[in-house]
């Protein structure tokens, strides 16, 4: 019988509430992106700490809750055992904390700070959903959405403008979090849908190396971890520098 993996590296072995919720919430992925908001702030001439805590609060409530329950939510990708209502009711509740976070906020930074909220809600809902045919969603998409965004919506949440370095910092953001979908995709085929994997590696000594899921997902959630902890450490250290 073919061993059936966990849907993520992240992710309890044993089936139960444990492994569905880890699974759902993301805890390596949500702190990478959660950390280009820190990121952002960081790049702004002057950090504001409470409007650092509020813009990071509502993504965590956008993204962390309720745009991973949208997505198990459409077809059940990490076949968890939550129920429907459950990941409905944590979504709405998700996204409607941040919209409000959102909106508290354009008395600070003014109401520049609407079309980012606009547009938030627009990459949870359509992009999770897939809704208009699936054209918001792709590689592409996640790396605009929860790369590059969260770092000029924090910066702007910050300075009340964008600025060069915020595009820059930005487009850093997009092309990790592009690295992260390249390494991810492959990963989540083989955890999630793949039956069995099998083959070898003929090598010019005549030797042969076979191959397993264990060799193919091994590289690929390596350099996951090590980038997750790494814009991590580095959101941190930007945080210890400003603060």
């Amino acid at each position: 019988m073919p061993e059936v993996l966990a849907p993520a590296f992240y992710a309890p072995q044993a089936r139960g509430w444990r492994r569905d919720w880890i699974a759902l919430l993301h805890p390596p992925y949500t702190a990478w992106h959660l950390s280009y908001v820190v990121i952002g702030a960081a790049l702004a001439p002057a950090v504001d700490a409470v409007r650092l805590g509020a813009t990071l609060l509502a993504f965590l409530l956008a993204l962390g809750v309720a745009a991973h329950a949208l997505d198990e939510l459409r077809g059940r990708p990490l076949k968890t055992r939550i129920p429907d209502a459950v990941l409905i009711g944590a979504a709405a509740l998700g996204l409607a904390g941040a919209v409000a976070l959102g909106l508290a906020g354009i008395d600070r930074v003014g109401v520049g700070l609407l079309p980012f909220i606009l547009v938030g809600v627009l990459f949870v809902v359509a992009y999770n959903l897939e809704l208009f045919g699936g054209v918001l969603h792709g590689d592409f998409w996640f790396a605009l959405s929860w790369g590059a965004f969260p770092v000029l919506t924090a910066y702007f949440a910050q300075a009340g403008r964008l600025s060069l370095a915020a595009v820059i910092g930005a487009a850093a953001a997009y092309a990790l979090s592009y690295c992260q979908r390249t390494l991810s995709t492959p990963a989540r085929r083989i955890r999630r849908q793949a039956r069995a994997v099998s083959g070898s590696i003929a090598l010019e000594d005549g030797t042969a190396e076979p191959l397993d899921s264990a060799v193919l997902l091994g590289p690929l959630e390596r350099a996951l971890r090590a980038l997750s902890w790494a814009t991590v450490a580095l959101a941190v250290a930007l945080a210890v520098a400003r603060l």
